[in-house]
């Protein structure tokens, strides 16, 4: 209570509550208006259309790889991407442990097991020298895991050459999560195009949007093939239906792939614009103690989809908490860094490699509004809390 009333004491509440500041909001323009009119003038609503064709092409340049399939979630494409790794029941699955739960939900589904692994304070993403670890250990106990998944967290890569250099050593397929880094780089090159295949989600807090929808990217032909036809449920290439396997329902509308287009067409100019909040969010905090921001690795550029920042509360003087409630009573959403997996009750009594580095993360981590279409007042709206929380602040 008294640490409450000092808090209120250092943010008093407005009498009229100001207009919501939210974390990630849609940002949409005249493009995607006229691809969505194009689709109702022309009848192609169903899941599929010349827009699911074009989205797919135009990604596919966008990202430098060679297939693409539009689907209708991030989800979506990473279980079929799990799927078509040979996953299945009791394979362990390697996957970083600080991400959000849709990364290791589809593991589940198929039966397999996660096991998590730490993250390195470089770029808050998976150590690569804790994995390479774990797999040389599994290699002389004869349990090599069937597949890991490579998370790409807050739009900043994970230091991909020296995973995928054991993950071809020991023929282990690598799945990259890249629903959070589209627009990122690693040395020139996109996250999500190096290994076997490379998942991104279009949801509607991403850097662009479909309102929902996820796409699949691989170099390899055939694996994209047959994930169509599983995308498709299954259907044999038969004038009647028939199904030798089990398929799903996941292909994006064509409505949602005409958004798509027009969203991917401004993609540097969103990335550009997350860029530029955190630079904001860097000139007007980067001097109060106790505070840093996730840093942007050297191997490539940092989209900042969201602008993260970790508070020593000592130091502060104040703890993440103290300032995300600060937020929220002047009407401000920001969020906790991701709960590591291993600390999560439905995966509780799975393996973990390490931890210690996610657990910090978690615990004073923070994740500011960030959306492309905030403007200064708001920004500094979310600063003016912030250093109002901090009794260290020059």
């Amino acid at each position: 209570m008294a640490k409450r009333a000092a808090l209120d004491a250092m943010v008093p509440m407005s009498k009229t509550p100001p207009e919501r500041i939210y974390l990630s909001t849609p940002h949409l323009g005249e493009l995607e208006h006229g691809y969505v009119a194009e689709a109702f003038a022309t009848n192609w609503v169903a899941p599929l259309g010349p827009h699911v064709d074009a989205f797919e092409a135009e990604f596919c340049a966008t990202v430098g790889a060679s297939h693409a399939l539009a689907l209708s979630s991030g989800t979506a494409a990473l279980h079929l991407a799990l799927i078509l790794a040979g996953v299945g029941p009791g394979d362990e699955v390697l996957v970083s442990t600080l991400t959000f739960v849709a990364s290791v939900n589809p593991i589940v589904y198929l039966g397999a097991k996660p096991v998590f692994v730490d993250s390195e304070r470089g770029s808050w993403n998976m150590d690569p020298a804790l994995f390479c670890e774990a797999l040389h250990s599994r290699a002389r106990g004869g349990r090599l895991p069937k597949a890991v998944v490579l998370v790409h967290l807050y739009g900043q890569s994970a230091d991909i050459d020296p995973i995928q250099a054991a993950c071809d050593r020991y023929g282990v397929a690598l799945i990259e999560d890249a629903a959070e880094a589209l627009g990122a780089s690693y040395k020139g090159r996109s996250p999500g195009t190096f290994g076997q295949s490379g998942i991104y989600s279009f949801n509607g807090n991403k850097i662009i949007t479909t309102s929902g929808g996820g796409m699949l990217v691989s170099e390899d032909a055939a694996l994209i093939a047959h994930g169509r036809k599983l995308a498709t449920q299954a259907r044999d290439d038969a004038a009647h239906y028939q199904h030798s396997e089990i398929g799903y329902n996941y292909r994006l509308s064509n409505v949602c792939a005409g958004i798509g287009r027009g969203q991917l067409a401004v993609l540097a100019e969103r990335v550009d614009a997350r860029r530029r909040n955190f630079e904001f969010y860097r000139e007007a905090l980067g001097d109060l103690p106790g505070l840093s921001f996730m840093p942007e690795a050297s191997w490539g550029r940092h989209t900042r989809w969201l602008t993260c920042l970790s508070l020593e509360e000592q130091a502060f003087g104040a703890s993440r908490e103290q300032v995300r409630l600060a937020m929220v009573e002047q009407n401000i959403e920001a969020r906790p860094v991701w709960k590591p997996m291993h600390l999560q009750p439905v995966f509780a009594g799975c393996e973990s490699v390490g931890g210690a580095v996610a657990e910090d993360l978690f615990e004073r981590g923070l994740c500011l509004p960030s959306g492309s279409l905030l403007n200064a007042g708001e920004l500094e709206r979310v600063v003016e809390v912030v250093r109002r929380v901090c009794p260290n602040c020059p």
